[in-house]
């Protein structure tokens, strides 16, 4: 998992509240049995005006030219801003691996669906909650300004504004702890692995039978 500590990033703006996880990836997408691949049907039924199938060619798609990702100012953008509860619905965790995929690193938003909010930890997101009147001003101020920035600072853990005003947000520290060092589950355990191999060699060392047993 890549580390997270100061990303800079231009914000996207995601103008409606109790956004489920199945607008954020369709269902149709979760037949896939891969973790990668994702990020090209994020918001997949307002991004495109036709019906998308798994294993489609994004370039045969008919993009809808009113979303907000297909607008050329918000492109490239790598900050999410969002009402609030967002991320409801079912627990699926292809909705934060299709954000990861299609390139944002934070987001910004009143409240998450708490399911969500844990998965997006474990998958290199982080997801700040901020006041509902800041996000709202966040929201004016990418709409009056184009290629508006934030840089998030996870380690003083703030987001720093265009003009240098700073919003301080609250992270757990185990939480902060794994993102700023790339820690997902499987990255925790193996910061172990001398000792996990050290054990199993003195366990079949006393119990040789244990290697032919399936």
């Amino acid at each position: 998992m890549e580390e997270f500590i100061v990303h800079k990033g231009v914000v996207a703006p995601i103008d409606r509240e109790n956004v489920d996880t199945d607008a954020i990836i369709p269902k149709q997408f979760l037949k896939s049995i891969r973790k990668t691949g994702f990020g090209p049907n994020l918001f997949d039924e307002w991004r495109y005006l036709d019906h998308g199938e798994p294993g489609q060619d994004p370039a045969s798609r008919k993009p809808n030219p009113d979303f907000v990702l297909n607008q050329p100012r918000y492109r490239n953008a790598s900050v999410l801003i969002a009402r609030r509860n967002f991320g409801c619905g079912s627990s699926r965790e292809h909705a934060p691996w299709a954000i990861q995929q299609y390139g944002f690193r934070a987001l910004i938003a009143p409240s998450f669906a708490d399911i969500f909010f844990n998965n997006c930890f474990k998958n290199g997101l982080l997801p700040i909650v901020l006041p509902e009147t800041t996000v709202a001003k966040l929201f004016d101020e990418v709409a009056a300004f184009p290629g508006y920035e934030l840089t998030v600072d996870l380690e003083r853990q703030v987001v720093v504004k265009p003009q240098g005003e700073e919003l301080a947000f609250e992270v757990q520290p185990f939480r902060r702890y794994c993102l700023m060092n790339g820690f997902d589950d499987i990255g925790l355990t193996l910061r172990h692995a001398d000792k996990i191999k050290a054990y199993e060699a003195e366990r079949l060392a006393k119990k040789p039978w244990l290697a032919h047993t399936l």
